[in-house]
């Protein structure tokens, strides 16, 4: 019986790897050669780089431009850390990422948005994009470009086809979030009148929040961002004419002046914001809260009810928004940071749902103007679908200031042995229904990994 059991197992765990691996495509890396003649460089004055899958069909004129994350350097110690690695140079970038969730090129995966353009943006500035300083110290030779690139980027795929789009979203997860509220109205202006424009910010709404200890800890560090790479002349007018540029990192003080459609897809408990924001490492020396970030199971009720606060400071900053159905947003109540780009929380069988609505349909819902969708959901731990992070221990230990790293794209899950759920019997269904044996399943996966 056990041994029945272990084939079993090994049979599905073979198979849900080739699903895993049939879940996303492989894109070449494109570098932006001439974008150093206009000093649009990376932090150590590389070019910089996108990755491009071509549209086809009925989606050969539509284009999602996507924004990568990876937090921000806030002062020329933390930007140093990065140029040594892809975060600060183009050197030091994978030739080829794979493409999944809203940027997968399979209609089964992403059926609205799979025969786009679909664009990958290389995040190595810092600062999302809004960096630009005409000075480059001969000692550190760090560039703070990032809005030369954001053009320079623009420009390139303007001339490769983009400049005759019917339809286009710019996106973006964690600081790539940002970038796409930052720039959504600068991204409509590029593009024709008549086409449809709409920005989508996935895990970028970052609130203006005091840390456990009642600091002011992200609003000095975003201050600092903005003062190290010069980026208030970068920032919307229609912020900085009324408030301190260090204020306009934050969405909740702009977005009611941003005239371009745009949807928020976020958690209320962002794990990235309630490790860098709530509970810093500065703020919490002795570690009482390292268990927790790593894994919400392990909070305290203490701190779960700080984590409620935390999430009822998210709302009240997120109602600047309105009820237009212009502006959209899935809130929901994970411990989760970025969602629209893993195929788990895009779309699949046991994703994330708000209304019985996954991440996918209601941003295409909304984009396509078939339905507004402006969902909150309910407090933790009310919802069933959710897919909480559980990070691996070595990516935050006590007195470690995340933020100052800048790490938002990192995450692990716990591999206790799992138990055959309602996932483990839709990956046994889609083999069976795809005719894959157990042995032709190992064969190809052996063969995947000469």
């Amino acid at each position: 019986m056990e041994n029945v059991r272990i084939r079993q197992w090994l049979n599905l765990l073979v198979c849900a790897l080739l699903l895993l691996i049939s879940e996303a495509s492989y894109v070449p890396i494109t570098i932006v050669q001439n974008a150093v003649a206009k000093g649009a460089v990376c932090l150590d004055g590389s070019p910089p780089a996108y990755h491009f899958d071509k549209g086809f069909g009925s989606g050969i004129n539509n284009w999602l431009v996507a924004f990568e994350g990876g937090g921000w350097c806030n002062n020329v110690t933390t930007c140093l850390a990065r140029k040594t690695n892809r975060l600060g140079s183009s050197k030091q970038m994978a030739k080829q990422i794979a493409f999944s969730g809203i940027l997968n090129n399979r209609a089964m995966f992403n059926p609205d948005f799979y025969n786009w353009n679909r664009i990958k943006v290389r995040y190595c500035d810092g600062s999302s994009f809004t960096g630009d300083v005409e000075a480059v110290n001969p000692v550190t030779k760090l560039h703070f470009r990032g809005a030369r690139i954001f053009n320079a980027v623009m420009e390139d795929l303007l001339a490769k086809g983009m400049k005759n789009a019917r339809n286009a979203i710019i996106s973006g997860c964690s600081a790539g979030g940002l970038t796409s509220v930052l720039h959504c109205d600068r991204f409509r202006a590029l593009l024709p009148r008549g086409a449809r424009v709409k920005c989508l910010s996935d895990a970028g709404y970052f609130i203006n929040a005091k840390d456990v200890l009642g600091e002011q800890h992200i609003e000095q560090y975003f201050s600092q961002v903005v003062v190290t790479h010069g980026s208030a002349r970068s920032l919307p007018q229609s912020c900085t004419s009324r408030l301190s540029a260090k204020l306009c990192f934050f969405p909740q003080y702009l977005v009611s002046r941003i005239t371009t459609p745009i949807f928020f897809v976020n958690a209320a408990y962002d794990s990235w914001q309630i490790k860098n924001i709530l509970a810093p490492g500065v703020a919490d020396p002795e570690g009482h809260w390292h268990s927790c970030k790593l894994d919400i199971n392990n909070c305290s009720p203490d701190q779960l009810d700080l984590m409620q606060g935390f999430r009822t400071e998210f709302l009240r900053a997120i109602t600047v928004l309105g009820n237009s159905s212009s502006k959209g947003m899935f809130i929901d109540s994970c411990y989760a940071h970025c969602q629209t780009e893993m195929q788990e929380t895009w779309l699949r069988s046991d994703s994330p749902e708000l209304k019985k609505t996954t991440i996918a349909k209601a941003v295409a819902d909304w984009f396509y103007e078939r339905r507004p969708f402006h969902q909150i959901d309910c407090p933790y731990p009310c919802n069933p679908t959710c897919h909480n992070r559980v990070f691996d221990p070595q990516e935050d230990h006590p007195g470690k200031n995340v933020t100052a790293k800048g790490t938002s794209d990192a995450s692990a899950t716990k591999s206790n042995f799992p138990k055959l759920t309602n996932k483990v019997r839709w990956i046994e269904l889609v083999c069976i229904n795809r005719g894959i044996s157990g042995l032709l399943l190992t064969l190809v996966l052996l063969n995947k990994m000469e």
